[in-house]
């Protein structure tokens, strides 16, 4: 009701508008919009050169791969709400896929990291990292909010120092850092198992994994103390302060939250691909960050909804499959994938030097 009552109101202050407020009022509509247009114009484009793009296995292919992206976005968008980002993310995902991957390896896996440990425990191994996850970012939001430290040096000098740990951890009981695969087959059907299946194409049950985080996401920022806190934060922290916010707690605890974010898409991807090596999560900080961006999180702050996070992952899912089915070079595609985040960001600020 709400949208369609907006739209009433702008088909009326458009019919209000002189020619030259219409002309402008187009100009800035499409500028906005340009993304989702080149979007479409792709989608309708690849359908014409391979119908299956859009058969019922290509549909549920995009939305597997959206959901194993959305924990690790979800997570992002928190620090981009507070007009910062995370760099360390990628590296904390391949951190703890690694992690999991190591400890649920199948009890007759002959080449099994730790010989001597039984496979533990499911829910055992999502506290652990879970809670990896959360030490780092509650590293990076100590470090941002008690020395004031931009979040970009803060988070790159993280992603080093998790990076050069995971080089560390895969060469434990002599594994040399090789790919840590064998996984408990109890695991994989946790993680990639399926209880509902469209025709004849299974829906992978970290799917509803997502779909849960989504959910649990929208109401710690819509329906929470701490929300409004960071949305606070991230608007104008100084007036935080004086309304009585804890700055640095908030700061804190947004990243902290999005540490266990990247924990869990770590879990997932570790059983996801299979094979987990020190190059796991390499670069998923850019697609989680261009989605946040095209969904409408931006860097100035204390703007964003979890149902644009959402949307910009999907889009950004669509494009990198529609690539792939146009037999796009795969180098190509980070070309591609570079000028996506450049001109989403350059959008974003747009808007905001417009409403300046």
């Amino acid at each position: 009701m709400k949208a369609i009552a907006n739209m009433k109101n702008t088909i009326a202050n458009y019919k209000a508008m002189d020619s030259k407020d219409k002309s402008t009022f187009w100009k800035e509509t499409l500028l906005n919009n340009a993304l989702y247009i080149l979007l479409v114009i792709a989608v309708i484009y690849t359908y014409t050169q391979n119908q299956r793009f859009l058969s019922v296995s290509s549909i549920v292919n995009i939305i597997s791969l959206a959901a194993a992206n959305i924990p690790i976005a979800c997570g992002i968008a928190g620090c981009i709400v507070l007009t910062g980002t995370d760099l360390s993310a990628g590296r904390v995902v391949g951190l703890t896929a690694c992690i999991s991957a190591s400890l649920l390896q199948a009890a007759d896996y002959a080449s099994r990291m730790f010989t001597d440990l039984p496979v533990m425990p499911i829910w055992l191994v999502i506290l652990i990292v879970i809670a990896v996850g959360a030490v780092v970012g509650w590293v990076n939001g100590f470090f941002v909010a008690k020395f004031s430290l931009h979040p970009f040096i803060v988070t790159l000098a993280t992603q080093l120092i998790v990076y050069g740990l995971l080089l560390m951890y895969v060469m434990l009981n002599g594994n040399n850092g090789q790919p840590l695969s064998g996984l408990d087959a109890g695991f994989k059907q946790f993680v990639s198992g399926s209880f509902i299946s469209i025709g004849k194409t299974p829906i992978p049950n970290y799917v509803w994994y997502a779909a849960l985080i989504v959910v649990i996401t929208w109401f710690i920022w819509n329906k929470t103390t701490f929300g409004k806190n960071m949305f606070a934060v991230g608007s104008n922290p100084e007036a935080a302060n004086v309304s009585g916010v804890n700055v640095a707690r908030t700061t804190i605890l947004v990243h902290t939250l999005a540490g266990a974010m990247y924990g869990i898409t770590g879990f997932i991807e570790s059983a996801r691909i299979g094979s987990n090596s020190a190059n796991t999560g390499l670069n998923y900080e850019c697609d989680a960050i261009a989605a946040c961006v095209i969904g409408g999180v931006s860097f100035v702050g204390g703007t964003g909804k979890v149902s644009g996070i959402v949307l910009g992952v999907f889009l950004l899912r669509i494009i990198f499959v529609a690539l792939n089915f146009l037999s796009i070079n795969p180098n190509m595609q980070y070309v591609i994938k570079g000028l996506i985040i450049l001109v989403a960001v350059s959008i974003d600020m747009r808007k905001y030097l417009v409403r300046k």
